[in-house]
C-alpha cells in the first residue's frame, strides 16, 4: 500500500495536479483545501474524485460555515479578503461537503494504526504546536495510534514522539519553510519519507495577481508562493 498524504492545499490548483501525479493507491488529506487560492471550486471536486480519507481544516470549517477560521494573526487580512472571495464561488453542495469533513480520522494499514487531524488530536482545528517533542507530549497522550498525521503549521515534519510518529507532510498550495515546492509525504511498506515537487507557481501567481481582491493582498499572496515567506518576515 503506497499513501499520498497532503495538507494545506489552499485552492492551488496547479500544486495540487503536480503532487497527484506521484503514483499512489491511496490519497489522504489533511484539511485546507480552500481559501488563499484562485481556484477553491476545482480543489475540492478534485479531493472529492479522488481522496480515500479526508480531515477538515480550520479554512474548511470557516468557509463551509461562514466562520472566522481563527489563523495566525501575520495572515489574518489575507484569510478575511480571500473568504470574502471564495464562498461565492463554491455551490452549496460544495460548501456542505466541506461542513461534513470529520474533525479526525483513524485507520489501520498493514497492522500500523494511523490518527489523522489537521492541528493537533486534542484541538483540531486550530492550535498552532510548535516543532517539539515536549509540546506535543499532551496533544497525543492516551491516543491508540502508532503514527499521527497532522497539518496546519505548513511546515514539514518528521519526529518521534513517546514512541508514535508524528508527521506533518507540509503545505501542498501555500508552503512556508523557505521554498516555492509543493509538499507531502508518502508512506510505503513502513517507511514514512517527505517529499516536495516543483509545480508551475507563476500560473498560480498569475491567477493571483487577477484576483478581485486589494493589490497589497493580491501582492502579498503572491510573494508567499514565491518565496515561502510572508514578505519581511520568517515562519508564520
Amino acid at each position: 500500500m503506497k499513501l499520498l498524504i497532503i495538507s494545506d492545499i489552499h485552492a492551488n490548483l496547479e500544486a495540487l495536479e503536480a503532487v497527484l501525479a506521484e503514483p499512489h493507491d491511496e490519497l489522504w488529506v489533511l484539511g485546507d483545501l480552500v481559501n488563499y487560492g484562485p481556484n477553491p471550486a476545482e480543489v475540492v471536486d478534485l479531493v472529492r474524485r479522488n481522496a480515500s480519507l479526508a480531515v477538515q481544516g480550520n479554512h474548511d470549517y470557516a468557509i463551509g460555515a461562514g466562520a472566522d477560521p481563527q489563523c495566525s494573526q501575520a495572515f489574518r487580512e489575507m484569510a478575511r479578503a480571500m473568504q470574502s472571495y471564495t464562498e461565492p464561488l463554491l455551490t452549496a453542495d460544495q460548501r456542505a461537503f466541506l461542513r461534513s469533513l470529520p474533525w479526525t480520522a483513524a485507520r489501520t494499514v498493514d497492522g500500523h494504526r494511523f490518527f489523522l487531524c489537521h492541528a493537533t488530536p486534542a484541538e483540531p482545528l486550530f492550535r498552532y504546536c510548535p516543532a517539539e517533542p515536549a509540546e506535543w507530549a499532551p496533544q497525543i497522550a492516551g491516543l491508540q495510534a502508532d503514527i499521527v498525521l497532522t497539518g496546519h503549521t505548513h511546515l514539514p515534519l518528521l519526529m518521534s514522539v513517546d514512541e508514535r510518529q508524528l508527521v506533518n507532510p507540509g503545505s501542498v498550495g501555500q508552503p512556508k519553510h523557505g521554498s516555492p515546492m509543493a509538499c507531502y509525504a508518502l508512506w510505503e511498506n513502513g517507511r514514512m519519507a517527505l517529499r516536495s515537487c516543483s509545480y508551475a507557481v507563476e500560473n498560480t501567481t498569475g491567477k493571483v495577481h487577477a484576483l478581485p481582491v486589494p493589490m497589497e493582498i493580491r501582492s502579498q499572496l503572491a510573494a508567499v508562493l514565491r518565496s515561502g515567506f510572508l514578505p519581511g518576515q520568517g515562519h508564520t
